[in-house]
């Protein structure tokens, strides 16, 4: 393409035909302040609002509905000796541009005070104000007159200390104006919009929502939106682009956002996910009706794609933030509708591992067995699994039912495991001594056992005929050891309110229980098992009796014919502490046939005790890397974590594969892209009623039928369904898309080459002085009683740092504060180690 020539400020720059002075200027790194101006919105010229809108129910109608408003004007330049708007001028040949004359200087702090009249600013002009916290004020400035909390990280603050806030600026004085705080995820506070239309343009113009517009009062822009009721009766998204934008704290998180905890905030569905199953991402593709691409972005990082789509516990859905806006995303039921959908073509984006000729052993085929010998054949190892049970799976096989977890669906992901290249060997329990052999035959060996045994109570007639543990119960069921009948017509007892509880009770309705009665300590409300099982263990006429607790197993001629129990008048101390309190008085006997203790489960480590143990019997391993003490041992799953959960257990299989690699010479990386990342699409589009949009069910096989059958209780979502539940995911990682807005320098400030001849053109005063890396990260701030001496010596010291600056401070101990204390607001730690960036600093 062609280009242009112009000059800022005496440089020279192309530019491209139809670019703006303000484009050109951004792409040369040149600064002009701007607020009304971002750069992923269109620019403002002759902006003409609406008649009507509304700060929640209350009417705004415009003046002069054929105002216009052009903007804050603070971009302005000098172009031929006239002051020109630098973000809609177009940039032509020849063109000689000021940024900085005194008469553009004067043009934009007039602007400025138009701006700062009607906000809050006399914290901006404080000498205290780096670092304030707000909640004091040597000045005695009232508090509904000072800044918002984002003081210290606030972009008018920024451009306002660029453009230097003229001494005549008239003295806020409130408003009085709405802050609306009762709809979900964001705050609108109008005592601090600036009317810069940010938030107007990328509802409008970047999203193409339309929930926001502006009237024309007094000739200024007053923002609101454009049906009453707020932003749920206006269509909004809850996208969250607004707030990005914009450039004070007028539009806000109620959550603040800042720092490294950002994208863990604002997309916590992908960070809540223990395998980082990019959620958003894999919901986008089913919404267009691509669901085996989102298959594919699964498999990216489970390979028991099949399993974790029908038994996860969807801590995704938890974090979900459309469940503040009325109920999370069906995440678990759309990966299952992917799976059905999983067409395989993921399989031609992966090369066959060059063989390493390094041998792994796995021992168990759990979730982390399994997807650690999936990842280590990846990388060309060879791999070998050894299970004890004669079918593999693992818990998977032995701890999940069938209505939850079908064995057609294992079966297909133990499938996929052995395609990878391992080799599975079952009837093949491994013992101490087996260990040992292992780690002498293979380079490496995993360690990956579940949580296989109950735990135990002592309490009279506990060894009667007729007494089961719960998980134990759930495995001998399983693996075929009990008869379909076992319990036909009889009244069983279940002891326990978590999930192996759960499931123990509904297993024993599917084998034939005329009534089941789950027993626990808890109370209703604090039932440790899922809800959602509980309510269809309700369904299935399961009875409940919470807040009981066991104290004796009655049995006649060594068979159990009843239980009693005591009242549990409290299951946790103050502290939280399981410390249960009981009321020997109230005793209540429940008839049954058969009692399930399922109180509990735990790892069986005992027999690889040399891998060192903690207090409560877990293999002690290094967190990074899943090492044991035994060298060349790894461990993972509940017999490294406790009782965990699928997804979980899945995520420390991963760790461990990568471990291994590394140990075994290899690069350790097990990254897979699986199919190609399309860039989101950032118009998502307005949709009628979007906070409403209820989520939607799967059809359920009827409570009655179902509890005499171990069939899949839910049907799979028909595509018309799955679109429309994708649908309703808010987007929140297109906000990580938003282009950041360059920060104002300071103009008093200016980065130095850390050399000898900088170093001597320094003042010998004190201050403080900042050190940078050759990325521009801050590594140390400091304050000196000689800026010259000090600096000397950080440079003999030879600590990676590359730049600096300085000031002379009389006081440089309480300034020395000041930035630190502002680094802190706006980073959440202090500078070491290349904590921090320039650019985020100034």
């Amino acid at each position: 393409m062609d280009t242009l020539a112009i000059a800022i400020d005496g440089r020279s720059f192309d530019a491209a035909p139809g670019s703006t002075i303000l484009d050109v200027a951004r792409k040369a790194g040149v600064y002009i302040p701007s607020l009304c101006a971002h750069p992923d919105v269109p620019v403002i010229e002759h902006a003409i609002g609406a008649t009507v809108v509304y700060r929640g129910d209350e009417r705004l109608t415009a003046d002069d509905p054929h105002a216009q408003w052009d903007g804050c004007g603070l971009c302005a330049v000098e172009v031929n000796g006239a002051i020109v708007r630098s973000c809609t001028t177009a940039a032509t040949a020849g063109m000689s541009v000021i940024t900085g004359s005194p008469a553009v200087i004067a043009y934009r702090r007039d602007r400025l005070s138009e701006l700062l009249r009607d906000h809050p600013h006399a914290c901006l002009t404080c000498a205290q104000a780096q670092g304030c916290p707000r909640t004091q004020c040597s000045s005695n400035v009232p508090e509904n007159e000072r800044c918002c909390e984002l003081l210290g990280n606030c972009e008018l603050q920024r451009v306002a200390n660029y453009i230097g806030i003229p001494a005549d600026v008239p003295r806020y004085r409130p408003r009085g104006l709405p802050k609306l705080t009762n709809e979900p995820l964001f705050d609108f506070n109008s005592e601090l919009c600036i009317g810069c239309l940010r938030c107007v343009r990328a509802c409008n113009d970047l999203r193409d929502v339309g929930t926001l517009g502006f009237v024309m009062q007094s000739g200024r822009p007053v923002v609101g939106t454009l049906e009453a009721g707020g932003r749920a009766n206006s269509h909004c998204r809850f996208c969250g682009a607004c707030v990005e934008v914009c450039p004070t704290g007028a539009l806000t998180d109620k959550i603040r956002v800042v720092g490294d905890e950002r994208e863990k905030i604002l997309v916590p569905c992908r960070n809540s996910c223990p395998a980082g199953i990019d959620i958003p991402r894999l919901l986008r593709y089913i919404a267009r009706d691509e669901p085996e691409k989102a298959a594919a972005v699964i498999r990216e990082k489970v390979p028991l794609a099949f399993s974790v789509s029908y038994a996860c516990f969807h801590p995704c859905e938890e974090k979900c933030r459309r469940g503040e806006v009325n109920e999370p995303v069906s995440v678990c039921r759309l990966k299952r509708y992917a799976m059905d959908a999983d067409d395989g073509s993921w399989h031609l984006r992966q090369a066959a591992p060059a063989p390493s000729g390094k041998q792994v052993a796995v021992i168990g085929s759990g979730p982390a067995g399994l997807t650690a010998a999936y990842y280590c054949a990846r990388k060309g190892h060879t791999v070998t699994i050894y299970e004890k049970h004669s079918l593999p799976g693992g818990m998977l096989l032995t701890g999940v039912p069938e209505y939850r977890l079908p064995r057609q669906a294992l079966d297909r992901d133990i499938e996929t495991i052995r395609n990878a290249g391992a080799e599975i060997r079952c009837d093949a329990p491994i013992d101490a001594a087996g260990l040992s052999k292992l780690s002498g035959e293979y380079d490496a060996v995993f360690i990956a056992g579940g949580a296989n045994e109950a735990k135990r109570i002592v309490i009279p007639g506990i060894d009667l005929d007729g007494v089961y543990w719960g998980v134990e119960f759930l495995h001998d069921r399983a693996l075929g050891r009990l008869t379909a009948d076992l319990f036909k017509g009889l009244r069983v007892a279940v002891v326990g309110g978590g999930n192996v509880a759960v499931d123990s009770a509904r297993v024993a309705r599917r084998i034939g229980a005329k009534e089941v009665c789950m027993i626990s300590l808890e109370s209703a409300k604090e039932l440790p098992a899922w809800a959602w099982e509980v309510e269809e263990a309700r369904d299935e006429e399961i009875l409940l009796a919470p807040s009981w607790g066991p104290s004796e197993i009655v049995g006649e001629s060594g068979k159990v014919v009843a239980l009693i129990a005591k009242r549990c008048m409290r299951v946790f101390d103050e502290n939280r502490r399981f410390s249960p309190q009981y009321d020997e008085s109230r005793t209540q006997r429940f008839d049954a046939a058969a009692v399930i203790i399922a109180i509990g489960q735990e790892p069986s480590s005992a027999t690889f005790a040399d891998c060192g143990r903690t207090a409560s019997g877990t293999i002690i391993v290094d967190p990074e890397t899943l090492a044991t003490t035994m060298p060349r041992v790894f461990a993972g799953g509940d017999i490294a974590s406790g009782p965990k959960s699928i997804i979980e257990a899945v995520a420390m299989g991963r760790t461990a594969a990568s471990g291994i690699d590394k140990l075994l010479g290899g690069d350790g990386v097990i990254e897979e892209t699986l199919v190609d990342r399309d860039p989101p699409q950032q118009r998502i589009g307005k949709v009628e009623g979007f906070a409403g949009l209820e989520r939607n069910q799967p059809a359920m096989a009827d409570a009655g039928r179902r509890a005499a059958s171990f069939e899949s209780i839910e049907q799979t979502y028909d595509p018309p369904a799955a679109v429309a539940e994708a649908s309703r995911c808010l987007c929140c990682d297109l906000r990580l898309e938003i282009t950041e807005v360059e920060r104002a320098p300071r103009a008093e400030e200016s980065l130095y080459a850390l050399t000898e001849e900088k170093i001597a053109a320094v003042t010998d005063a004190e201050g403080v002085f900042q050190l940078f890396d050759a990325d521009k990260k801050v590594l140390l701030i400091k304050g000196v009683m000689s800026l010259r001496k000090g600096l000397q010596e950080a440079l003999a010291e030879n600590n990676g740092a590359v730049f600096f600056i300085y000031e002379k401070e009389p006081m440089y101990t309480k300034r020395e504060s000041e930035l630190i204390q502002q680094y802190l607001q706006e980073h959440g730690e202090l500078p070491g180690g290349g904590a921090g960036e320039l650019d985020d600093l100034f």
